[in-house]
């Protein structure tokens, strides 16, 4: 395996000498005022070395697997920095050594100049419009950054090292790309011919902290009467939908509720590119695999989702619904999976029901309306609907439950709902959560299995 396009590296540098940490901004603000003896820039030595490096780096005594020998390799790369530094006899001082040896890894290793972007807490996504435009977003709010790309080949490259790590290619037969990086984030990318300005590379970033909900209550994302009743719905096996647009935070949910399901129930979670980090021991991931480069071999939810009817699951997570798959997994809610859970796209809980309906028909299989809407009027209990405001915070919007089917229409009632009252001089969002004062059908069954709902979770204020 040839380093451009080896594994991640995970932790570049355990160095515990005295110099500044190194930022994206760090850099470029030492790249910007560096100027060496001689005509050479920090950018040129930095071309020229990589290319050594990577003619004179020997990885053959470590076979395929270079990510267990990370160590090793940064030795040898320093060795040789050392020596080709010492060849061109440029004068650095001890931090813009440090640096360029740093940076120099992050390319051969690491994803770059973004790695310092990826060990940022503070960051949830990181998207790359082309080689000299970088974003991020903080508390829900984009900003630009000054990191860059040396130039189109550089993001290629990097672009290449995240994919080939789980299996998967990009080139101009299969220009989009979805991945992930080790620690679950996931990435997708698309290059030229379709993207028009140069590669463009998104990273949904995943936060060490495993948030539980009670850090929701903290966060005002949900009360704690929502979050009593939620956590009973989930350790009762009622079948859940957890609904909101892109980034309001749907994943992180739905890992939150899983901590509820009972440690003695086995779990199969089905996903395109893996992101669920479920928190409980007793888990079996499956992910999809997009054809090969003869169009063969590509294995779907929906032939995963089939799969895991076989492998005694009690519950079946789908980490996101997309397409004909919906209907295996009511089929699957409907026949003894009690419990299962899923997320997808809607504005609305009413919106998460068309939607359901409507990839149910992407099944493929000629079913009359009717019966699509029965088998979700059977099958799912509850709608939780998030959503993303203005000011970056992220709120449960509406809890909805099903009640039935009532000529030819599925029936709800709302539960809770989250009423904005604008906003305050900060432009932060003002509301309130409210319930809605009707108990919901779903309580008698709760009761039945020795649970009981709290009393005033319902009331009206």
């Amino acid at each position: 395996m040839s380093l451009g396009q080896g594994p991640l590296s995970k932790n570049i540098f355990t160095s515990n000498d005295n110099a500044p940490a190194i930022t994206p901004q760090s850099f470029i603000n030492r790249t910007q005022s560096f100027s060496p003896t001689g005509n050479k820039t920090l950018p040129d030595l930095k071309k020229k070395l990589h290319s050594k490096l990577l003619t004179e780096l020997d990885t053959s005594k470590f076979g395929t697997d270079i990510d267990k020998h990370q160590e090793a390799i940064k030795q040898q790369i320093t060795s040789l920095f050392e020596a080709f530094l010492k060849e061109e006899g440029v004068p650095l001082g001890l931090n813009d050594k440090k640096m360029l040896l740093e940076e120099l890894t992050w390319d051969i290793l690491g994803l770059g100049p973004l790695e310092p972007l990826l060990k940022d807490n503070t960051i949830n996504d990181i998207l790359v419009n082309g080689p000299s435009s970088v974003y991020v977003e903080r508390k829900g709010m984009l900003e630009k950054t000054d990191v860059k790309f040396d130039d189109e080949v550089h993001l290629m490259r990097v672009i290449r090292r995240i994919t080939s790590r789980v299996g998967r290619r990009v080139d101009e037969s299969s220009p989009m790309v979805d991945a992930r990086l080790p620690d679950g984030s996931r990435v997708n990318a698309i290059i030229q011919p379709l993207a028009i300005d140069g590669a463009s590379l998104s990273i949904r970033k995943f936060s060490e902290k495993k948030y539980v909900l009670e850090d929701m209550i903290k966060l005002n994302s949900i009360t704690e009467a929502m979050c009593e009743v939620l956590k009973i719905c989930v350790i009762c096996r009622l079948n859940i939908i957890v609904s909101g647009g892109t980034g309001s935070g749907k994943t992180t949910f739905l890992n939150a509720l899983s901590r509820h399901i009972p440690s003695t129930e086995r779990v199969v979670t089905i996903e395109d590119a893996a992101e669920l980090q479920l928190q409980r021991d007793h888990v079996v991931r499956l992910e999809t695999r997009p054809q090969n480069t003869e169009g063969k071999g590509e294995i779907s939810q929906r032939e995963l989702v089939k799969n895991a009817l076989r492998m005694r699951p009690e519950r079946i997570i789908l980490g996101e619904i997309r397409a004909g798959e919906a209907l295996d997994l009511l089929q699957a809610m409907n026949t003894g999976h009690g419990g299962s859970m899923g997320t997808l796209h809607a504005n609305t809980t009413r919106d998460a029901f068309s939607r359901l309906e409507t990839m149910c028909l992407m099944s493929g299989l000629d079913l009359p309306q009717r019966a699509i809407r029965e088998q979700i009027a059977s099958a799912v209990n509850l709608v939780i609907q998030l959503n993303r405001f203005p000011d970056g915070s992220r709120r449960v919007t509406q809890i909805s439950e099903v009640t039935g089917m009532e000529n030819g229409i599925i029936s709800t009632q709302e539960i809770f709902t989250f009423d904005q009252k604008g906003l305050d001089a900060e432009g932060k969002v003002k509301g309130m959560f409210k319930p809605s004062g009707v108990r919901p059908v779903f309580s008698k069954a709760v009761e039945a299995m020795g649970y009981k709902l709290p009393q005033n979770a319902f009331s009206l204020l």
